[in-house]
Parts: structure tokens; sequence; C-alpha cells
């Protein structure tokens, strides 16, 4: 069994993008895979199709419905911010502890592949004392770093590898999900971060309309994982 936590330099460079390329090329590879995504802010019940949730729900080829929502995304927050703002101006909170056993409780009912989605970056608060990186280093398994070809992408995810290799989480991999209008364009990104990120493996992947038409750079990430 493969357990992976998908996570970010911050937040809309391509988390949910990449997860369902992942999640398609794999399963038309014949492998069961399984997704969650824990935590969800900007979440509209009135419009869940196009929320992350039941983005990967279509693409695991599960129906988007409540019950389904719930299974995969427990805390679902209305509010566009942070999940400790989003939580507390719907008098809630994101229960940590609960966090990591529902999320130790999907790994062990996994059969074969489980992608944990993260909620925004990696230093994203959680709570008023934990963030992301707290919830990937309780949980101990590999990373999928992605990130987008934005100026500034390159001091982004460089300081991401260094605070997450101070919490011994391993990276898999660099995805680097292309950024619409960039003025810096998808190889020269490529080429710079993985300069620095020796010997950890960059991928590229350019932001077309459907996951599946980019499937050799999926190909090529899927057996990195």
């Amino acid at each position: 069994m493969t357990a992976i936590f998908v996570t970010a330099t911050g937040t809309d460079v391509g988390k949910t993008f990449v997860t369902t390329g992942l999640i398609r090329h794999l399963r038309a590879q014949g492998r069961k895979v399984d997704a969650i995504k824990p935590v969800v802010s900007g979440f509209d019940p009135d419009h869940a199709a196009a929320a992350d949730p039941g983005v990967l729900l279509r693409a695991l080829g599960r129906p988007v419905e409540l019950a389904e929502i719930a299974r995969m995304s427990p805390w679902r927050f209305r509010a566009p911010l942070a999940p400790d703002l989003a939580a507390a101006r719907e008098d809630r909170s994101v229960e940590f502890n609960k966090l990591i056993e529902f999320s130790r409780q999907s790994i062990a009912a996994a059969s074969d592949t489980l992608f944990i989605e993260g909620v925004g970056g990696i230093m994203v608060p959680l709570d008023d004392r934990h963030t992301v990186l707290d919830w990937m280093t309780v949980l101990r398994i590999p990373a999928l770093l992605v990130t987008g070809s934005y100026l500034g992408t390159i001091s982004h995810t460089l300081t991401a590898l260094h605070v997450l290799a101070q919490r011994n989480v391993e990276v898999s991999a660099i995805v680097v999900s292309e950024t619409s209008g960039s003025s810096v364009t998808l190889p020269d990104t490529i080429t710079t971060i993985a300069r620095f990120a020796v010997p950890i493996e960059v991928i590229g992947i350019p932001r077309v309309p459907h996951p599946d038409l980019a499937d050799p750079a999926f190909r090529q990430l899927a057996t990195l994982l």
C-alpha cells in the first residue's frame, strides 16, 4: 500500500489538478486508488461538483453526493480563508488529533494507493498551534510537493524544501504545474529548481484543459511514487 501526501508551496498552484491526473492515470493502469481531502476552505455546497472534493470524486469514478463528500472531506468551511480563520467564522475548529486519527484510519483502510491532499501551502495554519507541516510530520508518509511556474516560485519551492527537510519529511518528487500567463517559462522553472533540488526529481506538467491530456508527464510522475 502506498500513501502520498500532496502538498504545495501555496494555494491555487495545482494540487487538485495534479492529484486528479495521477488518479486517472493509475486507474487506467488497473490500480485501486482512493483519495481524501480532509480539510477544505471555500466550500459551497450549492456548487459541490466544482469544489476540490467534487473534482476528486469524479476522477475516482464516484458520485458527487453529500455522503461521498463528507467521507472525503469531514472539515468543510465556506469562507475561502486559511482553515483556522474559516473555521472561526463558523464557531468551529479543525481538531488536530481527530484530523490525524482520520488520516491514519484512511491509510490503514487503503488497499493500494491513497492520496491525502492538503489544504493551501505547507505552512497554512489549521488551528491556533498546528500547520499543514505539523500534519505531514506526524503522519510520516512521503510528500509530493506541487508548485507553479510563476515569478517567485523558485524561492518559494526551495524554502519549502528546506523546511520539509528540517522536519525529515521525505519528498518523492516536485511537480511544477504550469502557471497560465506567467512571464517565466515552464522549462526554465524546472531547470532552475532541479539544479538546487538534487536528488529529488522535478517533473513539469503543462496546464491543459483535462489532466489526462498530459499523460506522459503523469506516467513519469507515477513511477516516482
